[in-house]
């Protein structure tokens, strides 16, 4: 193994500790006022200071020009314009980030430092006041009383590039392997694409918007699979996670379901914009049957029929 393999296996034990212990790193920034907001460091690739923006023609609103950074041209985003905050304070630093198969620079006025917080600390945006809760995701409150915004960043990305269009080719699935799926992501943009695909492979479907109400749904749906003496493969047939969710994340609402025995039969794939090696492993050791990034309709909609058509060949293998 060499030395990049060892830093990598580093990576994957340092997420696993964090992850496993319910616990998440914000970088705190802000934009030129006086609120605070965060982003996950998973998703920062680095931060540096402006350097010269080249101005390019006929860009969507909050596209400030594109950078040329180690050899690879980024798209530069002013946050503040982009979540429509009249802030006239200058913009001297780059968060260049890394999710959704994308990368691009965020321009914001000064970085502070990096948190560890509690995902049961964090909050969805309609628990507590602020502005601009269209492009938070979440809230939470530091030890000294400050609130601090964690943006939806695929939210703000898709409102910059505009939302990819349902492909086509997603058809209705086969009837034979039709099952309920339960999908937990506390994104808005998520949720819509998620349903999407959903729909338009004719699957029912049930949500949550975080890891905890995930998790109370889904024991609530077992216990009522119970009740009735069914199995609980009859009722539903596929869970969806997300990585990042307030008041539980993906890798311990994936731990819950896999230590509970009612669930043995049922596959968790995880559906998010942590795409990296690091992040996929890290799924693989919680025990993710599957993992597909984020956004990316035709590789879901074929993840999500490949596991069904598993669970149909194993339920013939045992009535075989």
């Amino acid at each position: 193994m060499g030395a990049g393999d060892n830093r990598l296996m580093e990576m994957v034990d340092e997420k696993a500790r964090l992850a496993g212990s319910n616990k998440m790193e914000l970088l705190l920034f802000s934009l030129g006022g006086s609120e605070v907001f965060g982003i996950n460091v998973f998703k920062v690739r680095e931060v540096c200071e402006t350097i010269p923006i080249t101005r390019t023609p006929n860009v969507p609103r909050g596209v400030e020009g594109i950078i040329s950074l180690r050899g690879a041209i980024l798209p530069v985003i002013d946050l503040a314009t982009t979540i429509n905050m009249q802030i006239d304070a200058p913009r001297t630093k780059l968060l260049i980030t890394e999710f959704s198969s994308h990368t691009q620079a965020f321009l914001v006025a000064d970085v502070d430092r990096i948190v560890r917080i509690d995902w049961d600390k964090v909050k969805s945006p309609q628990s507590m006041p602020s502005s601009n809760t269209s492009f938070m995701t979440a809230l939470t409150e530091l030890a000294d009383g400050k609130l601090v915004s964690i943006l939806d960043v695929e939210q703000i990305l898709a409102s910059v590039i505009g939302e990819d269009k349902i492909p086509a080719e997603i058809q209705q699935i086969d009837a034979d392997i039709k099952a309920n799926v339960f999908f937990a992501d506390d994104s808005t943009l998520a949720r819509k694409k998620i349903t999407e695909v959903l729909d338009r492979m004719g699957l029912p479907h049930q949500h949550a918007t975080n890891g905890a109400d995930a998790w109370e749904k889904l024991k609530g749906i077992a216990a009522r699979a119970d009740a009735e003496k069914l199995p609980l493969d009859m009722t539903l047939g596929l869970i969806l996670v997300d990585a990042e969710m307030p008041e539980m994340d993906g890798y311990v609402l994936t731990r819950h379901i896999k230590a509970d025995p009612r669930f043995a039969r049922i596959p968790v794939v995880m559906h998010s914009s942590l795409s990296s090696v690091a992040n996929k492993k890290l799924g693989q050791q919680v025990g993710v049957d599957a993992y597909v990034a984020k956004f990316h309709p035709s590789e879901l909609a074929s993840m999500i029929a490949t596991q069904l058509t598993h669970i149909k060949a194993r339920k013939g293998a045992n009535e075989a």
